[in-house]
């Protein structure tokens, strides 16, 4: 078994050298990853403070990259992402911005291919992560719950429509946020559950009318 040093081994057990840049990169990929549930045709990170000044140099760029790619923080892979041929017929580009208003350690995943999709997110320390929003939608996904991302058209009663397909299956929801972006407009609905939903309540969700989008985004390995 290869030995690792101290700079191999932070928690969580990771490719190194940051927790933050390195570890905390390959999870927020992860979880863009398991939302947009394709391999986009062009991808851009657009990363921020910290992540810009620094990333590079702690391998955040390689990081987000297998992350999206479904690597995790332990693979071999991360070092040598940039030769792998899984790469060659994506589009991939790296932004570096200042900005104040966002997070330390920010990024920006802007998606292209079969549907388009910006997702931001921060990497908040010690391998820990935040996806913060899709789109236009205020999100609250920590990669510690499987957690139920809708779209619908706001109106009444959809959130007691898809609570009560959850609980027919006596699963827990542990938080419930929506936002949306005009009252009668498009809404969004990020549901954190305790245990993991059975594709056929998923199946039935995407049935019920005027919901447009819906991902399982599941838990992340400790």
């Amino acid at each position: 078994m290869k030995q690792r040093s101290l700079f191999d081994v932070i928690s969580p057990i990771m490719t190194g050298p940051s927790s933050s840049h390195t570890a905390g990169a390959v999870r927020l990929g992860l979880l863009a990853r398991n939302i947009y549930k394709d391999i986009p045709s062009k991808i851009t990170f657009r990363l921020y403070n910290s992540f810009a000044q620094t990333g590079k140099g702690h391998g955040t760029d390689k990081g987000l990259l297998a992350g999206l790619l479904g690597f995790n923080v332990d693979s071999e892979n991360i070092k040598n992402i940039f030769n792998l041929s899984i790469i060659q017929n994506i589009d991939i580009n790296y932004e570096y911005e200042q900005n104040l208003d966002r997070h330390p350690n920010a990024v920006d995943f802007i998606l292209e291919g079969s549907i388009n999709m910006i997702i931001s997110g921060n990497s908040v320390g010690a391998g820990n992560v935040e996806i913060v929003k899709i789109d236009d939608f205020a999100t609250k996904i920590s990669g510690e719950y499987n957690t139920l991302i809708l779209f619908y058209k706001d109106k009444p009663g959809m959130i007691s429509k898809v609570s009560t397909l959850i609980q027919k299956e006596n699963i827990n929801i542990a938080s419930l946020d929506c936002d949306r972006n005009a009252r009668g407009k498009t809404a969004s609905m990020c549901i954190c559950l305790d245990g993991e939903i059975p594709q056929n309540i998923i199946s039935e969700i995407e049935k019920i009318e005027d919901v447009y989008f819906v991902r399982n985004v599941r838990k992340l390995e400790a």
